[in-house]
């Protein structure tokens, strides 16, 4: 999915959250993408709430980023949902979304990876695009939203895992999603981010980066959610 390709960003942050509410309300909530959508809206919310509260040092470049991210997994979803092939990264996710031997924390965990592992890093892109600036200035403002993530990402494993009790050892999805971390994705982003704008006036090189990234976190979210039962 190139920039051109991306549908028109919601009207600010409150319109990513007013959509995603919308999206919420059509799907079952078993369904995967629902269980993701749920995940997403709620760091949104907390988002929003900061940006208003005046935690983030630049609310223009965080208000931009928050709506350009948002925009690549909406666009993804609508895309399917009018019968569109998606980007690699959001497939698993998409078509195994009804799974019966998919729990619901593998869905929110191969949503996170396809958005923060390809998602991220072209809207970190686009974003520097826009308003004219270097990637480090928005640094400062991807650490502060990763510490909304890392803050939440407890709360998304203990609320979405199945029972009350800390998942047991000998179950596959203990050592399934301990294979994954938040904070290796967000550091591979910010990587990938980098790279792209480095290469940015060589479009066949940044063509082929972005294929490339793509295809490989759609790889990593495809193992995330291996049926378990």
């Amino acid at each position: 999915m190139t920039t051109a390709e991306v549908r028109a960003a919601p009207a600010g942050i409150e319109g990513v959250v007013a959509r995603m509410r919308r999206l919420a309300e059509t799907l079952p909530p078993r369904d995967g993408v629902a269980v993701f959508n749920h995940v997403y809206l709620t760091v949104t919310e907390e988002i929003a709430r900061r940006l208003a509260a005046g935690a983030f040092a630049d609310r223009v470049s965080a208000t931009e980023l928050d709506v350009r991210f948002a925009a690549r997994y909406l666009t993804a979803v609508d895309g399917a949902a009018a019968g569109r092939r998606p980007p690699a990264c959001w497939r698993p996710l998409l078509q195994l979304r009804g799974h019966p031997a998919v729990r619901p924390l593998q869905f929110a965990l191969a949503g996170i990876n396809a958005h923060i592992g390809h998602d991220l890093p072209l809207a970190l892109t686009d974003t520097c695009r826009a308003l004219g600036v270097e990637p480090y200035a928005l640094e400062g403002d991807f650490d502060r939203v990763g510490e909304v993530l890392v803050a939440l990402e407890e709360r998304v494993r203990d609320g979405l895992a199945p029972g009350p009790e800390v998942l047991d050892v000998a179950d596959p999805l203990t050592h399934l999603v301990g294979a994954w971390s938040l904070e290796a994705a967000r550091g591979a982003a910010w990587a990938a981010f980098r790279g792209l704008w480095a290469v940015r006036d060589l479009p066949d090189v940044s063509g082929e980066l972005v294929e490339r990234l793509d295809s490989g976190v759609g790889l990593v979210s495809r193992c995330l959610l291996t049926p378990l039962g």
